[in-house]
């Protein structure tokens, strides 16, 4: 039978020496991150300038009387604390999952005796007992093994399993990846064979735990709106301040009544802060969130479902994200003849490649651990069913393993009743051949077809058979007489909906750049099968580790490529995108994604294939692991912004007049217009139409066929900023005309608030109907459905038309009797302030 490994006589550690180790260097995990305490958390909540925008808006509406509105606003300051410090505890436990996951149970000798003791416990210089399944405790250098192998795409991304050989004290230290060396490293999986280790380094010297230290170093920023809003709110915390101390010095100077002077002041800032911005921007993002997960996307971070469709590049790493993390065989090659597994689907595979399927399953365990051989088993067992070529009553009577001087293993297998042995052989293509003995002319001809799948990105085995009737079995391979069978071509296939869900990121203006841990050719294969633009270039992990910054920066520009990346490099390709000034959604679903998923502008994990780490340390999860549902929450990012920027533009517009005739009367020395309860009655179709109507809102037909916006943008743009007021300034200037034709026609107050008043709101309608689109007219606009618009409409004007008719209303909201000639006048003036937008808009567009 198969060779096990040599203890060598070794006894390991004595259990006073693992005690005095494990005292030295700590347990063999990673210590907890710093977490910040509630109260930590709640402080940094409060000096969230959205925060301080609701807190100042409670307090004015507490000092001028209103409790109602007051207590309201100082409710959500609660609601939003307690909600944040959920999610603050809930994004500080990505170590916490990154522990757990370094520290499996271990068998080490200890006292000259086999002992399974839990991974923290593990010590350097601990002997490991290791076998196939087996979760490896900590880094240790191979000292026997057998035909062993292990997955390191936990750490590297890449998703063939790597051969391991011996090594000895003189072995120089090495990165995850790659075969024959003489490590293995904590938290991989043996997949082939068993060996003995000796571990060499344990919780944070381990290459898990230098991923853990890098996560633990990065910090987030705030994405562009809370920038921006804390940009916002202290403008408009002057502009209101500013007012609000004119006012008071010009009501005590002209009147002489200091203390009302002051209740006005307050009135108006009451009257003027747009004490909807905040709730606005919470509900827009709450239910942009809500919305991606009924989409598969689960958005841990509300502010980042903006930031989203502002991405202008996106990283993805290849293993479990744009493929599938499975290896399956792809291709097949028999005498001559090369198939891909695509063209047998539709009907029964040639007879031709029997054989060879047959033998790779014979030459592979019956139940692989390794993803290669499971693949091989999965393929033939669906490919040779109902036929003789199956054989699971055969007894397996000696295994040769691969080695690194012949990187081909054999079978020998007999039948219940035959006599002869059946070998059958796989391995490198090279050895395989060399087993045949093959010519050079043989040799040439195999190897063009090993070049012409590898091209394609396989992974290629040879396999070969033998027969042999004499009574004892030679000691190697090569004693056997074998014939070769063919070729057989394994991939990690890429995901179906990746190709097209690329194509709509060009067409968004969003760049791809694919950072993988496997090698060139493979990168290069799978950016071809996906339709990625490139360039021949592709920058490898060494090329990077002797790359300055600066050069990185001009040639990231370019290269859209990278391979042999491990996790550090990984973070400084995110850290120099960022540097030029790109937004960065980085996609990835293993623990050395963790550390540049949490440095990204958007960090984004796979939630059925990805591991805790990775989940934890990003802003958004795909829970179908659907690289198209990236796609769908960038547009729904743009949708929100598009929508939130026309609520603000809206917003700006409506509070334009209402300032206006809150301070021009007090100037002029008029009677007030506004009273508490006109405000109240604005505000309940003012709340409606930001939160509700605009949230709704359905994106614009253009919204995945312009550029990411420009991060530099900033919510309120000069051109925003313009048109806003001025929709706002010709609703003020209707209003003033009415207002002041009233009074000076000796109308009255009464008659002069009543149609001033009615014009504002019609014209509010008009604001809330035109700011729908800024390139759309309105009749183009209403084809679009929007329920919430005509339930908001229909509101306002009934609510409306019982205040105007129902004599109670009307005394308290201080109106006359409204005649239909007065409602002509009061709906055209409404409608005249606002067509003007509407004529620009086709201006604009004509000269587009």
């Amino acid at each position: 039978m198969d060779r096990k490994p040599d203890f060598h006589g070794l006894i390991g550690l004595t259990s006073q020496e693992a005690e005095r180790i494990l005292g030295e260097d700590g347990p063999n995990e990673l210590p907890s991150s710093k977490q910040r305490g509630n109260l930590r958390i709640a402080l940094d909540v409060m000096r969230e300038p959205m925060f301080l925008l609701l807190v100042a808006c409670g307090a004015i509406y507490l000092a001028v009387g209103d409790m109602q509105e007051a207590l309201m606003l100082l409710a959500f300051v609660f609601f939003v604390m307690g909600i944040t410090l959920y999610q603050e505890q809930k994004t500080e436990r990505a170590l916490e999952a990154l522990r757990d996951l370094s520290s499996p149970r271990a068998m080490v000798i200890r006292d000259g005796t086999q002992q399974r003791i839990a991974g923290r416990e593990v010590v350097r210089g601990d002997i490991i007992v290791l076998s196939e399944g087996d979760r490896v405790p900590a880094d240790a250098l191979v000292l026997d093994c057998t035909s062993i192998s292990t997955d390191e795409s936990l750490l590297t991304g890449e998703s063939v399993a790597v051969r391991k050989v011996c090594g000895d004290a003189s072995s120089p230290a090495v990165q995850p990846g790659g075969d024959d060396l003489p490590f293995v490293f904590s938290g991989t999986l043996v997949v082939r064979g068993q060996g003995i280790a000796r571990a060499v380094a344990t919780g944070q010297q381990s290459a898990i735990g230098k991923i853990g230290k890098a996560l633990q170093t990065v910090t987030g920023e705030e994405t562009l709106l809370q920038r921006e809003t804390g940009r916002l709110v202290r403008v408009l915390a002057i502009t209101v301040l500013g007012l609000c101390t004119l006012l008071i010095f010009v009501y005590g100077v002209t009147r002489g009544a200091w203390l009302d002077g002051v209740l006005a002041g307050l009135t108006l800032a009451m009257a003027i802060m747009p004490n909807e911005l905040p709730v606005v921007l919470t509900i827009f993002l709450a239910l942009g969130a809500w919305r991606l997960s009924r989409t598969n996307v689960l958005a841990r971070s509300a502010p980042v479902v903006e930031t989203l469709g502002s991405a202008t590049v996106l990283c993805v790493d290849k293993t479990g994200t744009l493929t599938l993390n499975r290896m399956t065989v792809s291709a097949l090659h028999s005498d001559g003849i090369l198939c891909n597994i695509g063209e047998f689907r539709k009907g029964p595979p040639p007879d031709t490649f029997h054989d060879l399927v047959e033998f790779s399953i014979l030459a592979s365990q019956r139940d692989p651990f390794d993803p290669m051989e499971r693949a091989i088993k999965e393929f033939g067992e669906a490919y040779l069913a109902h036929t003789e070529h199956l054989h699971g009553d055969w007894r397996l009577e000696k295994e040769y393993p691969l080695s690194p001087e012949l990187l081909a293993m054999s079978h020998v297998w007999r039948a219940p009743e035959g006599m002869d042995y059946v070998i059958a052989a796989k391995g490198a293509p090279e050895a395989v051949a060399d087993l045949c003995h093959f010519s050079d002319s043989q040799q040439k001809e195999m190897m063009s077809a090993v070049t012409r799948m590898a091209d394609d990105g396989l992974r290629v085995l040879g396999v070969a058979r033998s027969y042999f009737r004499e009574a004892g079995l030679p000691s190697q391979q090569h004693d056997f007489t074998f014939e070769f069978l063919g070729l057989v071509g394994l991939a990690d296939p890429v995901r179906p909906t990746v190709a097209p869900a690329l194509q709509d990121c060009y067409r968004a203006g969003i760049r791809m750049v694919m950072i993988t841990g496997d090698y060139p050719g493979t990168a290069r294969s799978i950016a071809r099968q996906i339709g990625l633009v490139q360039r021949e270039e592709v920058i490898t992990g060494p090329e990077l580790d002797i790359m300055s910054d600066a050069e990185l920066q001009q040639r990231i520009r370019i290269v859209n490529i990278f391979a042999r990346v491990v996790p550090e490099q990984k973070l400084r390709l995110v850290k120099a995108l960022k540097a030029i000034g790109e937004i960065v959604a980085m996609t990835g679903d293993g623990v050395n994604d963790a550390p540049a998923l949490k440095s990204a502008h958007i960090g984004i994990a796979m939630g059925g294939r990805g591991t805790d780490v990775a989940r934890e340390a990003s802003d958004l999860v795909l829970l179908d692991d659907d690289f198209a549902s990236i796609v769908r929450a960038v547009k729904m990012g743009r949708r929100i912004f598009d929508n939130l920027k026309k609520a603000m533009a809206y917003l700006l517009a409506i509070h334009v007049p209402i300032a206006g005739m809150s301070l021009i009367p007090v100037l002029f020395n008029w009677p007030l217009l506004f009273m508490p309860i006109h405000i109240a009655f604005l505000h309940l179709i003012i709340d409606p139409a930001c939160s509700i109507v605009y949230e709704v809102e359905p994106a614009e037909v253009d919204v995945m066929r312009r550029p990411p916006r420009n991060p530099k943008e900033p919510l309120f743009s000069k051109r925003v900023l313009l048109l806003s007021t001025l929709q706002g300034l010709s609703v003020l200037a209707m209003l003033l005309t009415i207002f002041g034709v009233c009074l000076a026609r000796g109308q009255g107050e009464l008659d002069a608030r009543t149609l001033a008043f009615t014009t504002l709101i019609i014209a509010n309608l008009g604001l809330m109907m035109t700011n729908r689109s800024w390139t759309s007219t309105i009749g183009k606009i209403h084809r679009a459905p929007n329920a919430a618009l005509w339930w908001v409409t229909g509101g306002t004007v009934v609510f409306l038309g019982l205040v105007l008719t129902i004599p109670f209303l009307r005394e308290i909201f201080r109106f006359s009797v409204i005649h239909p000639v007065d409602v002509v006048i009061c709906v055209s003036a409404g409608i005249l302030s606002v067509v003007w937008f509407e004529m620009f808009k086709l201006f604009s567009r004509k000269r587009g």
